[in-house]
């Protein structure tokens, strides 16, 4: 497992102190009980907002599933081939709270600017504030890529960039998922880098192998991951008490280090 450094630690006691000031550790385990039930139960929902749509739900997601997101990340760009190299700008598409998108810059020697793009005003703000303890350049941008409009819109930046869709398409409708992947192959035949990550369960992206398929024939690799971890303190607390085990840190990704041929 990638060594955690004194930002992780210093993000991790920022976030306990905001999101445990108007709740009690019980009242966010309730909530993440909740959260993880929509996203296995009720992954309909997902497109609708649902993940998000409660503060207690808001910190619980913030608490737990961030750190996780980066711890992982952190992982896999450090054993893909070529992610760290220097491109100048990351999008952090379906960004979040911005944990994926620091976990790849701040891994990167020179760390790029960094674009995070969500339909959520909570998540952009919560973002903005990760880059910022992570010593990430950054700037964030409201874009709803369930309208379908991300296609036209994948952003006026440099096409040689690195592009983040971390735990994010499966939680699109099928319609706006399937208008980014020609634009993903597109950018990465013109010199962007492409990472999607998403959980390894079969059931919950029953359009993986398609896309896997597509983005091996175009030269890109898939990979999926099981990475011991050691939890930090609030994160394992909350992992006990709804009856979770992330001991193990799982997912899968594909990569598409550009051009392709």
């Amino acid at each position: 497992m990638t060594p955690r450094d004194s930002r992780f630690d210093d993000w991790l006691t920022s976030l306990e102190q905001r999101h445990l000031e108007n709740f009690t550790f019980s009242e966010v385990a309730k909530a993440l009980r909740a959260l993880s039930s929509t996203y296995v139960e009720r992954r309909h929902k997902l497109a609708e907002g649902a993940a998000l749509a409660t503060a207690g739900k808001r910190s619980a997601f913030a608490l737990f599933y961030g750190p996780l997101h980066y711890l992982l990340l952190s992982h896999i760009v450090r054993r893909l081939p070529g992610a760290l190299s220097n491109k100048a700008t990351l999008i952090d598409l379906g960004c979040g709270t911005g944990a994926a998108g620091s976990a790849w810059a701040a891994a990167c020697e020179r760390p790029p600017r960094v674009i995070g793009v969500d339909c959520n005003g909570w998540a952009l703000g919560e973002a903005a504030a990760t880059y910022r303890w992570f010593g990430v350049s950054a700037e964030t941008r409201r874009l709803n890529l369930e309208k379908g409009d991300g296609t036209a819109k994948l952003l006026p930046v440099p096409v040689s960039a690195s592009v983040l869709a971390a735990f994010t398409l499966n939680e699109l409708g099928d319609r706006a998922r399937e208008a980014l992947l020609p634009t993903l192959l597109e950018r990465a035949k013109r010199g962007s880098q492409i990472l999607i990550v998403e959980p390894i369960a079969g059931g919950v992206a029953r359009w993986w192998d398609r896309w896997r398929r597509e983005i091996e024939d175009a030269g890109g690799r898939s990979d999926e991951w099981r990475v011991r971890a050691e939890l930090p303190a609030i994160v394992a607390k909350l992992d006990r008490a709804v009856r979770l085990d992330h001991r193990e840190l799982t997912g899968r990704s594909l990569w598409m280090p550009g051009p392709l041929t």
